[in-house]
């Protein structure tokens, strides 16, 4: 969303340094199988084995975790129409997490305020960095038609549910209370997130109006937190289902990404899982979804869609399903962005057809669309 940077205090930079690096760290320990204190490639999940050489810098074909964390906390190349505002403290209480980055466009109409797109990071609720979406909302920046945001939450090993939507909330209530410093229109937002950002996209989404989820952070409580569209990318939306279909993690287990979200295993507490669960808020003025999924994702099943997909039809709320066959987790690239491109334009524009269920091969994903970045 943005690039106008402001110099931090020491002791700020040390703690949003030692944020990032404890994060890079917890995942650095998890992708360590042999505990060598060394990442081989073979180590790496198959998405992240394409930037082994890139982080190897010093060629010795070893990951260490130096350069695990130095790539991680490395910021995107912006494209020249794009300036950043980074690090805006959304609550006011000076955690790390607390933050959010703007994108905003270098050109833009004088006269007319912009729609946005906030970004929320994935990372199984316990790792990621609002960092991680900047290059994911960039494009859409550059052509002068959006601003970007990129928002932080606490984690899992500083707080539990719902702390994780209560600072979304409050990120959504500081973009609408400076609106007008930043030329946003604040009838305008739309969510997107990936894995667990796609759930907490979710649940911004089916629960504007729903007192308990709102919290009391930051100073803007007279600010509503609605937004206006959603997309969601393969996020979970019923933990007790998860373990119905193969998975690389036992979701049942006291250790798993949702039983530590919620405090403890999650079968054995199905009402904190039913509060945080977005099947449990859908009613017929929700926001827009468009819902992306791959039919062989190993850590969240296609059925988690579906069962939001159906929850959404039956209330009535406008719902495109784009199902990735043969796509696992981590879906992207330039044709998911045209589609993603596509619903924002309809919803905020006026523009083109609404969402509709739409069955894509994985292979088709992976090809560079006409106009890349669109």
């Amino acid at each position: 969303m943005k690039t106008v940077m402001r110099l931090a205090s020491p002791w700020l930079v040390l703690l949003l340094v030692a944020a990032a690096d404890s994060s890079a760290e917890t995942l650095f320990r998890q992708w360590d199988r042999n505990k060598d204190g060394r990442l081989a490639e073979s180590e790496l999940p198959a998405s992240a084995r394409k930037n082994f050489r890139r982080v190897d810098t010093n060629r010795d074909g070893f990951i260490s975790l130096q350069e695990h964390v130095r790539f991680l906390r490395r910021r995107p190349r912006l494209p020249k129409d794009v300036k950043a505002v980074t690090d805006r403290d959304y609550v006011g209480d000076n955690n790390p997490r607390h933050r959010l980055d703007i994108l905003l466009p270098s050109r833009r109409p004088a006269d007319r305020r912009l729609p946005v797109l906030v970004y929320i990071h994935g990372g199984g609720w316990q790792n990621g960095d609002k960092r991680d979406g900047l290059g994911r909302v960039a494009g859409f920046v550059a052509g002068g038609r959006y601003i970007g945001v990129t928002i932080g939450y606490r984690l899992t090993d500083e707080a539990q549910w719902p702390a994780q939507i209560h600072d979304c909330k409050a990120a959504i209530r500081w973009l609408k209370a400076n609106a007008a410093r930043y030329g946003i229109d604040p009838d305008r937002i739309a969510v997107y997130g990936h894995s667990a950002g796609g759930h907490l996209a979710a649940m911004l989404g089916v629960s504007g109006g729903v007192k308990e989820l709102e919290g009391s952070l930051g100073p803007h409580a007279k600010f509503d937190s609605r937004v206006a569209a959603v997309v969601d990318c393969f996020g979970p939306t019923d933990f007790l289902k998860m373990n119905d279909f193969p998975s690389r993690i036992d979701h049942d287990a006291a250790n798993s990404p949702e039983s530590k979200l919620v405090g403890g295993a999650i079968q054995e507490h199905p009402e904190r899982c039913r509060q945080a669960s977005p099947l449990a808020y859908v009613t017929s003025d929700d926001a827009p979804f468009l819902v992306v999924h791959g039919t062989r994702d190993q850590l969240v099943a296609y059925n988690q869609s579906e069962l939001l997909k159906e929850s959404l039809e039956r209330a009535k709320v406008p719902v495109g399903l784009l199902t990735v066959k043969n796509g696992g987790h981590g879906l992207g690239g330039p044709v998911l962005d045209a589609r993603v491109r596509a619903f924002l334009e309809h919803r905020f524009y006026r523009r083109g057809l609404a969402p509709k269920h739409e069955t894509l091969s994985s292979d088709v994903l992976k090809r560079r669309s006409r106009k890349p970045g669109s």
